[in-house]
């Protein structure tokens, strides 16, 4: 683990030289929602492959860029295209760049991914504030030796999205007379999409949304002691919701009919971020 803890200081060390500022907020922007960057100013592009021991994304919809800029107001990073666990990552390196952002000095992080609907009531295009997750079928990030310059061995995981946060967004979603749902989001290591049963199941556990994506993310950010919202924009319903099949391609789709409705949500809740 000190091999991998200089590995995260060797990135950190050369991104610092590449950027002006601290970023108050860090955002990894899920499949389909990349075009956030576009409503960014002043940016700053690092490519993934020029930073050292950084993994690389593989995943349609997800470029490979952090993008350091304003938005909002505020000064923030964006991170477009993230690691997924079936890709073939470790979950030391789906996390990497959450390590890094705190290691850069970065204490807020706005996670979001698209997802599929297991509650019934909402509908392909609704915004949803993550208010907690089951992550049953998650790999821990935090197995194995603790790195306890990053934080504790056993950390509290009854608060992982920030409740002041989720009620900071849900006033921001009024201001901008945007429907917003609230729920719980189900983690699944992908890539197949879930079963019928497998749903039924996450159903029964009071999952409202599924992905495959976030909650490594949230549970390092946690273990760190970062300040974390989430948002799963619903880009399909889950399987045996309706009766169709499911795929890639619609998600992206789905994804890019929100874009404008996304991005005044984020930057209103990045000029609201305390």
């Amino acid at each position: 683990m000190g091999n991998y803890f200089d590995k995260l200081k060797q990135a950190a060390d050369y991104i610092r030289q590449k950027i002006h500022k601290t970023p108050y907020i860090a955002i990894v922007l899920g499949s389909g929602l990349g075009n956030l960057a576009n409503y960014m100013s002043n940016t700053i592009e690092i490519p993934y492959e020029e930073i050292p021991n950084f993994p690389r994304t593989t995943v349609i919809g997800h470029d490979g860029r952090l993008i350091f800029g304003e938005l909002g107001g505020r000064d923030i990073v964006a991170m477009k295209g993230r690691f997924h666990y079936y890709e073939g990552w470790d979950m030391e390196e789906v996390v990497f760049p959450i390590r890094i952002f705190k290691l850069l000095g970065v204490n807020n992080l706005l996670l979001t991914n698209a997802a599929g609907g297991v509650n019934t009531q909402f509908k392909p295009g609704d915004l949803m504030l993550i208010k907690d997750h089951i992550g049953f079928f998650a790999e821990n990030p935090l197995r194995g030796e603790n790195i306890d310059e990053l934080g504790p061995r056993f950390p509290d995981m009854s608060q992982i999205y920030d409740r002041e946060l989720v009620e900071m967004a849900a006033e921001c979603a009024i201001r901008l007379r945007c429907d917003i749902r609230r729920g719980i989001y189900a983690y699944t290591k992908g890539p197949s999409f879930e079963t019928p049963s497998e749903i039924r199941a996450l159903k029964y556990f009071g999952a409202d949304a599924v992905g495959m994506s976030t909650v490594p993310e949230a549970i390092a950010a946690r273990h760190m002691s970062m300040n974390v919202l989430g948002i799963s924009c619903i880009t399909n319903m889950a399987a045996g919701v309706l009766e169709q099949t499911l795929n890639h391609e619609e998600v992206i789709e789905a994804g890019k009919k929100v874009e404008g409705k996304f991005a005044a949500l984020v930057s209103e809740i990045v000029k609201s971020w305390p």
